[in-house]
Order: C-alpha cells, then sequence, then structure tokens
C-alpha cells in the first residue's frame, strides 16, 4: 500500500534553488518516476499499471497526446506520464468521512498540491445552499438536482458544458450530442485557453485546424524548429522522436526564450548510450524574445524570397492562393525591426537561413510559446507561410506539427466539442438523430467566464479539468463561478473548481483511464486520437477505486434522460449499456470514423484522413493553401518593466501539481519564483533570493498583484520573465485574449516588480 496522503500543507513557500541542468532524463528520470509510483500505488500496483500505459491491449496515458510508434517499448511511458498514471491509480482515498472533516472553508485554503494529493473521490458529493461541507448523495438525486436545474433556465444557452481534453471520444460525442438536442452549444473546452490559435491559423491556410505529420515524418525530416515548446517537461516521449531523427541526420533548431534541458542533451532511459551519455539534440538555439516569433519567420521568408531558385515555384503556382500579397508583404521585412523584436544577433538568424535553404524537408513544432499570444494566430499563419513557400507541406518529413498537450483534447474536438460548429456536422447530427441542433454560436471559455459574471449563464457542467485554476483573471473567474445557480463537476480527484462553486454544487466521481469498465453488455473500451489523428482503444485495468463511481458516457447518458426525459428519441440507455453503439453513431456522423468499431479493433488503431498530408489537398475557401501577409506585431516593453511568461514546472501537469520541484530549472521545495535574467535584475536592483509582488500592467488601468515571488537569476531572453501558473493566472485580465482564437494571452504580460511585503 502507498504511503498516506499529506496532512499538512506547507504555510510559506520557500524555495531552494541550484544551477539549471543541461540533460534530461537519465538515471534520475527513472529514480524520481519509481519513488512517486511506490509511494502512490506500492510496488506491485506499479508494475501491475505502468506496464499496461499506452500498450496496444492498455490503457492510454492520461498525460500529453504524443503519439507511439507501431512496435512498443515495454516501458511505454516517460516520468511525467507515470506521475499522471500513479496519481490516478492511487490507492488514496477521498470519502465522505473526508469532507466531513474538511468542510469548504478549509479546503478553500489548502493549496492545489494538497488538494490533488489526497487521493481519488469515491462518491457523488452534495454541497447545499448556505452549506460549507460536501455531503454524499445518491446518483439518482444528483441527475435529479442536475434536470430540475437546466429545465428551469430561461433558455438552454444558460447552461454551460466544458470538457477537458482527457475526456474520451465516446464520452466527448455524447456531451455534444446531449447539448445540442438541449438547445444550446455552449461547448467551451480546453482547446480554447491551449491550442485554439493553431487550429484558428490552421483552418484558414490549410483548411484544416490539425498538424499535417506523422511520426515518421518527424523521423525522416531533414530540418525540425521546435518553437515556444519544452518538451523535456510538457512531451518528453516526444525528445525520443527527436532523438530518433537526429540520428537519421536531422538538424534542430530550438526557439525559445529560455534554455530547456531537453532539448539540450536528451539522456534516453531506455538504452545504455542514453543513460551513460545522451543525445545532444539542438544544433542552434535562437533564444527569442517573448512575442518576437512572427518576426523571426516574416525575416526568414524574406531571406528565402531574395534566394535565388529556393522557393518551390511549382508547388506554389499549382498549390497556393494570396502568393503576391505575401511576399510583397515579407520583402518589407526590415532587419533592425526584426532584430528589436527578436533581440537575436544577426548571425543567429542568418546561421539559421542557412540551415533552411539546405534541407529538404522541415518540420515546424510549437506549443504554448506561440499560441497564447494577442498576435498569435498571425505568427501561426506566417509559419504556414514559411513551409508553403519551399513545398514543405504534403511532403515526406515535412510539415505542421501543433504539440497538444491532453492525451485527447484533439479528439474531443473532433467528436464535436466546439462552440462553433460547421453546420456540415450539424446537418449530419440532425440526420442521425432526428434532432434540430442550435445554428448561432455558443460560448468560448472566456465567453462562458463573462456570461457567468454577468447572470446569463446559470449552470455550469464540467467533464474533468480544473477550470478555476486553468482560467485567466482568477479573482473575476472565482467571483463568476460563484455567481452560478449549479455547479457540477465530474473528476477523479479533489483540485481548486470543487471549492469555488455556485450556490450548490455537485461533485461526481467518475472512472480513470486505469480503471476498468463493465456495463451491463459487458467490459468496455473507449477511444481517443493523439496529436498526429492516429485513433486508438483506451482499456483500463485495475478495479475501480469505489463501486460507487460511474463511467463518463454513463454519467451523460443519465444527465441526458433526467433532462430530456421521454421526449428524446434518443437511446441514452442502450449508449451506457454499450460504447460499441456510440461508436456506430460516430461513423456515421464524423467523417473518417467510417467502419469505426472494426478498424478501432485493429492493435494501434487507424489513421484519420488529412488532405493537406495525404494528397495535398487544402479543404479552404480557396481550394488551395493560403498565403497571409499580417502585419508584424511585438511586445513593447515599457522602461523598467519586464514581459513575463507562465509556464508549468517540471513536477507539474496543466494545473495538477505531483510535486514542488522543477528539477531541470534547479527548482527545490518551492513554487513562488520568477525567473529574472541577471542584467535585467541588477538594472531594477532585483538579488538573487530577494522577494517581490509581481504586478501586470493593461490597458484596462486595473492593478493586478501576486505577491511573495523569488527572484531567482536566471538565463532568460533580456528583458523576459517566467512564472509557474496557477499562481500567474490572476495576473492575465479576462479580456486579454489572441485576436481571431481568443485565447487567452498569458505569455507576453507587462509586469512591474516591487519589494514584497508578503516575505
Amino acid at each position: 500500500m502507498a504511503a498516506k496522503p499529506p496532512v499538512g500543507d506547507p504555510v510559506q513557500d520557500a524555495p531552494q534553488v541550484a544551477a539549471p541542468q543541461h540533460a534530461a532524463a537519465g538515471l534520475p528520470a527513472i529514480a524520481h518516476t519509481l519513488a512517486m509510483a511506490h509511494q502512490q500505488m506500492g510496488a506491485a500496483r506499479t508494475a501491475r499499471t505502468l506496464l499496461k500505459v499506452n500498450q496496444k491491449d492498455g490503457f492510454d496515458c492520461p498525460g500529453c497526446a504524443w503519439p507511439e510508434e507501431d512496435k512498443r517499448h515495454t516501458a511505454e511511458f516517460c516520468e511525467n506520464g507515470a506521475k499522471a498514471v500513479a496519481e490516478e491509480a492511487t490507492v488514496r482515498r477521498v470519502t465522505p468521512a473526508f469532507f466531513a472533516a474538511h468542510p469548504v472553508s478549509d479546503l478553500a485554503g489548502r493549496s492545489g498540491y494538497w488538494l490533488g494529493q489526497q487521493g481519488r473521490i469515491t462518491e457523488p458529493m452534495f454541497l447545499d445552499e448556505g452549506s460549507d461541507t460536501y455531503v454524499p448523495v445518491t446518483w439518482e438525486r444528483a441527475f435529479d438536482l442536475i434536470g430540475t436545474e437546466l429545465k428551469a433556465l430561461s433558455s438552454p444557452d444558460e447552461a454551460v458544458f466544458y470538457t477537458s481534453g482527457r475526456t474520451s471520444n465516446e464520452a466527448a460525442f455524447l456531451l455534444q450530442l446531449f447539448a445540442r438536442e438541449f438547445g444550446t452549444n455552449n461547448l467551451p473546452d480546453c482547446s480554447n485557453m491551449c491550442h485554439e490559435s493553431s487550429g484558428s491559423a490552421l483552418t484558414e491556410t490549410i483548411g484544416i485546424g490539425k498538424g499535417s505529420v506523422s511520426l515518421d515524418d518527424l523521423h525522416r525530416a531533414e530540418l525540425i524548429i521546435v518553437a515556444g515548446q519544452n518538451p523535456g517537461t510538457n512531451h518528453p516521449r516526444m525528445l525520443t522522436a527527436l532523438e530518433k531523427a537526429k540520428r537519421a541526420g536531422a538538424q534542430i533548431i530550438s526557439v525559445n526564450p529560455l534554455p530547456e534541458a531537453g532539448l539540450e542533451r536528451f539522456k534516453n532511459p531506455q538504452t545504455p548510450h542514453g543513460i551513460l551519455k545522451g543525445t545532444s539534440l539542438t544544433d542552434l538555439f535562437l533564444q527569442i524574445r517573448l512575442g518576437g516569433d512572427q518576426a523571426l519567420f516574416r525575416l526568414l521568408n524574406k531571406l528565402v524570397l531574395e534566394t535565388p531558385g529556393a522557393v518551390d515555384e511549382l508547388f506554389v503556382r499549382e498549390h497556393t492562393h494570396g502568393y503576391e500579397e505575401f511576399a510583397a508583404a515579407a520583402r518589407a521585412a526590415d532587419w533592425e525591426e526584426t532584430l528589436a523584436a527578436t533581440g537575436l544577433e544577426r548571425a543567429d538568424i542568418e546561421a539559421a537561413l542557412r540551415m533552411v535553404l539546405a534541407a529538404k524537408s522541415v518540420v515546424v513544432c510549437w506549443a504554448m510559446g506561440l499560441t497564447q499570444h494577442k498576435h498569435s494566430v498571425p505568427t501561426i499563419r506566417e509559419v504556414v507561410n514559411f513551409l508553403l513557400l519551399r513545398g514543405n507541406i504534403g511532403r515526406t518529413g515535412a510539415g505542421v506539427c501543433p504539440v497538444r498537450g491532453h492525451s485527447n483534447v484533439q479528439g474531443d474536438r473532433t467528436m464535436g466539442i466546439f462552440e462553433r460548429p460547421s453546420a456540415a456536422f450539424l446537418d449530419a447530427l440532425d440526420e442521425e438523430f432526428g434532432i434540430t441542433s442550435p445554428r448561432h454560436h455558443g460560448y468560448d471559455v472566456v465567453r462562458a467566464i463573462q456570461a457567468l459574471r454577468d447572470g446569463d449563464a446559470k449552470v455550469f457542467f464540467a467533464m474533468g479539468g480544473n477550470f478555476v485554476a486553468a482560467t485567466p483573471d482568477t479573482l473575476v473567474t472565482e467571483a463568476a463561478m460563484r455567481r452560478a445557480r449549479l455547479t457540477v463537476h465530474v473528476s477523479t480527484k479533489l483540485n481548486r473548481s470543487h471549492v469555488v462553486t455556485g450556490t450548490r454544487a455537485l461533485i461526481l466521481p467518475t472512472l480513470g483511464r486505469t480503471d476498468k469498465d463493465v456495463q451491463k453488455s459487458g467490459k468496455q473500451f473507449v477511444t481517443v486520437e493523439d496529436s498526429m489523428s492516429m485513433v486508438h482503444a483506451s482499456r483500463g485495468n485495475l478495479p475501480p477505486a469505489s463501486r460507487h463511481l460511474l463511467s463518463e458516457p454513463a454519467i451523460v447518458a443519465r444527465m441526458a434522460r433526467a433532462t430530456l426525459g421521454k421526449e428524446s428519441a434518443t437511446p441514452w440507455e442502450e449508449f451506457e449499456r454499450d460504447y460499441a453503439t456510440i461508436r456506430d453513431r460516430i461513423s456515421r456522423v464524423v467523417p473518417g470514423f467510417e467502419d469505426f468499431n472494426s478498424r478501432v479493433a485493429r492493435p494501434g488503431g487507424f489513421t484519420l484522413p488529412h488532405g493537406p498530408r495525404d494528397d495535398r489537398r487544402f479543404p479552404t475557401a480557396t481550394g488551395k493553401a493560403n498565403f497571409t501577409a499580417a502585419p508584424v506585431e511585438h511586445p513593447h516593453l515599457p522602461e523598467g518593466r519586464l514581459l513575463l511568461q507562465t509556464l508549468r514546472s517540471h513536477d507539474q501537469y496543466n494545473t495538477t501539481i505531483y510535486g514542488l520541484d522543477d528539477r531541470y530549472r534547479g527548482i527545490k521545495d518551492g513554487r513562488r519564483v520568477v525567473l529574472v535574467n541577471p542584467e535585467d535584475a541588477a538594472a531594477l536592483g532585483l538579488a538573487d533570493g530577494s522577494y517581490t509582488d509581481l504586478i501586470s500592467e493593461w490597458k484596462d488601468g486595473v492593478e493586478r498583484r501576486a505577491p511573495g515571488f523569488r527572484v531567482v537569476h536566471y538565463p532568460t531572453a533580456r528583458g523576459c520573465a517566467a512564472a509557474y501558473y496557477p499562481e500567474t493566472n490572476v495576473l492575465v485580465p479576462l479580456d486579454a485574449t489572441a485576436d481571431t482564437s481568443n485565447t487567452p494571452a498569458s505569455k507576453s504580460v507587462v509586469i512591474r516588480l516591487e519589494q514584497s511585503a508578503a516575505v
């Protein structure tokens, strides 16, 4: 059995700081993985569980969405994946007795780390109006409460149905079906906060909002550009793919304000060479200023245009639109402006150009470092321009590679979790189920918070996730949630969202990826879609954490029956009884899922079609890939200010805190740190180890303050700083979002630093 969960909560965040590391994984990763797994699960359960992670007959890791090769390792998981599995498969339990001993007022004062460490929730719990304590409630009573509240709304649009990316395809399809039969498109999801900018830019330019590369393309690329991404912490299994590409002759350019250990050297723990020596990954490190990526790619495009024979003229002529307008804008790019925007030296950009021109196949990978700025969408469009110029889409070893975080965030969107669905999708849904879906757009995450704040939304339902901690403008978001009449969270573990409630609140405990799912027709499996459009099955192997748990499809089906009643012709009971019947319906609604059940039964699953990748077919309004010509933007920094990016620590997955260390960056036993370049710190009079308050500055004039951060002198880009979220979400206003995508602009926050009174 695992050790008991912590009974105390650190009163003061007191980080210890050492020098950052220059290599990722290796023996320390193995040791840390086994220690944490044993602490949560015990030795026997650890072996039984981890050996099934990402196996063809096992379950999909609840961590990131990185794909697997056809041939799997025995240990097909990374350190952070093992942490995610361990926390879900933990033997720790949160029972009704726990809630009786810990009223909401007590839980609200606990850290997110402490809440998550308590274990799996065992029974549905209810917080009544005026009460300070969650009490057990029957499933029947819980669904009656939800149905009664939903039916009492003046409009279906007063309800919000949020989805986390860990939701299976089957549960996501049922949730969006229920919402639309109920009468709303209010289906915000975690994509709204991360890769919405990618989807917006890619849909406009290549016609599909997903990456165009396969794992084999990455292995066969001659040049890989990793921009605004930290694979060592956020997608560690990607390092194996980069290592394989390097051994095949690829070069790698890293574009990032922070040096990242995983992109410097990867010590593959699955090989003797990796453990002993490792592989140097990055050939050129471009330490860019925050928000300077569009300017960098615009100048590279200008230089490619000026190089005789560098443009793939046949591809441009046959497969693209808008080239002349784009080329005119690119040729106007200015060296001095670009150097100011990027903080790079001219020699760095010229070195990158030489590598670009020498490569016949190029992949560009990116993550939140590109997607969470005001000008994120035009930045990603410029990346597409860069690839189109030399025909690097629809070619082996080349393409766009937005690297998703949640394990099924891409699949949820494919299943229809989207506030702005296409008419074609709704037409197919209506024809299959005999319903009339609403055609007006619903709320995304930011607009959902605004609707709750303004009283326009009254019921909030979340399928997984930690909405309160994941979203911006923390004080505004929490006040908005408290205005709801009912908040409902389908969860496996406790988090901050359970203590920031509406007038009444429900916690509905659900099966996790590691749990066996047995319904009336027998043992079930669910499916997920990875970052590269592979769809495969996921089968849990552990007894459920409690006999009182329901699966996500069962919860949606029962909520639908309680709300829609006998007027609904949808076979909700059948869907709960046998998930194969859900997949049959998906196969007739969602393109690419034809013959779903038999195809997903094959080991490893199947790949969804992708026009740009498969045959250079671009389903855009023009019928071709679209060049774009947006003005170049980048943040402007007032004197005495820094540009802050929010990021994860190594002991963290999104808002889930596994521990208080960030091993690769040299941080131990604390999270309230701000990483500042030593020269900037000296200019601002900030000694290493001093404490400061972070105050963000925005046009609305409202002061937002995050107090008590330890200054860490760190080799980040000049003018830039970094600190962890969710602690710094309070600094980002609700309306500070990316143009077009409405994604919170959490990577370019202008801050000033003031001596802290908190420490």
